[in-house]
């Protein structure tokens, strides 16, 4: 059966359980998550015994917020809707994706996944030959895009098929103001506050490339059709990259039925592992049979 077949299966009780927001379950796990931020953050502010190898763990819990302002996106983290707001916007600053425009962008992506002709996120290809595969998980080509989007979104050009007229003025207001902390950032680490550059600036850097990694698992070799237990892949890992991904790597779940918060999505995936169809025994797993598929 597809995902809406199985959405209609489940009993009205079951759904509302499973679409049941909290948060207290949003911020226990944002206090963890931040507090992973912190600690690590901390550790190289103040220049601790062998503090650069503390710059990638940071990176990656700090990118791996993308994971959050993603299910803000949604509305489910947190059950209070200016709480959703509020870490949305926080999160889209730390991780340099304008929040608005990445509303309506992943909301597209939702309603046409996978759709060649409509799904805005095949508007960049996935890598083909080995030389595209290791230039895309480098993470350049994503910096050098959201960079052009941010400015073009700034001078007024924010135009797209997905976006509302009514969201444009709320898009190129937030590019402004983007560009406006971004520059401000430089002018404190120029003037002494070095601590910004070591904290974010670089850690965002380093962690990236592990961001590009995991989110080509999300939809990556998967078949272009319309039925989510296909065309989204659900990859079985550790509960480490579960909690910084904010058990996104249940990812056929979600994209089956987005209204379930990330604190539910184990119980949805209990009720629907017979039903995947695209799936992955970890990431190691899944780059090595995207790399052997490459053309060389």
């Amino acid at each position: 059966m597809d995902h809406k077949e199985f959405v209609k299966t489940l009993d009205p009780d079951v759904r509302t359980e499973l679409t049941t927001k909290s948060d207290r379950a949003g911020l226990k796990r944002l206090s963890a998550h931040g507090g992973w931020i912190l600690v690590l953050g901390c550790y190289v502010a103040v220049g601790a015994p062998f503090w650069g190898l503390a710059l990638i763990p940071l990176g990656i819990c700090i990118v791996f917020l993308f994971t959050l302002l993603h299910e803000t996106v949604h509305s489910t983290p947190f059950q209070a809707a200016r709480l959703n707001a509020v870490v949305g916007h926080v999160c889209s600053i730390l991780v340099i994706v304008p929040n608005t425009w990445f509303r309506y962008f992943h909301l597209a992506h939702h309603k046409h996944t996978n759709d060649p002709l409509n799904d805005p996120e095949l508007e960049t290809p996935k890598p083909i030959t080995t030389q595209d595969y290791i230039w895309h998980i480098s993470a350049l080509p994503y910096w050098a895009n959201v960079a052009k989007l941010i400015w073009r979104q700034a001078k007024g050009d924010v135009a797209a098929p997905y976006l509302p007229e009514r969201a444009e003025p709320s898009v190129m207001w937030q590019a402004r103001l983007m560009i406006a902390l971004y520059a401000l950032a430089v002018l404190l680490v120029l003037t002494g506050w070095g601590w910004i550059f070591w904290c974010w600036m670089l850690p965002v850097a380093l962690g990236q490339p592990f961001l590009r990694a995991y989110l080509l698992a999300e939809h990556g070799l998967c078949p272009p059709v319309a039925n989510m237990f296909e065309n989204t892949r659900t990859t079985f890992t550790n509960r480490v990259v579960r909690f910084l991904a904010w058990n996104m790597p249940y990812h056929a779940e979600h994209h089956a039925y987005p209204a379930v918060p990330f604190h539910k999505l184990p119980e949805l995936h209990s009720l629907a592992s017979d039903q995947l169809q695209s799936t992955s025994d970890g990431y190691v797993q899944f780059h090595s049979e995207y790399i052997s598929g490459t053309k060389r």
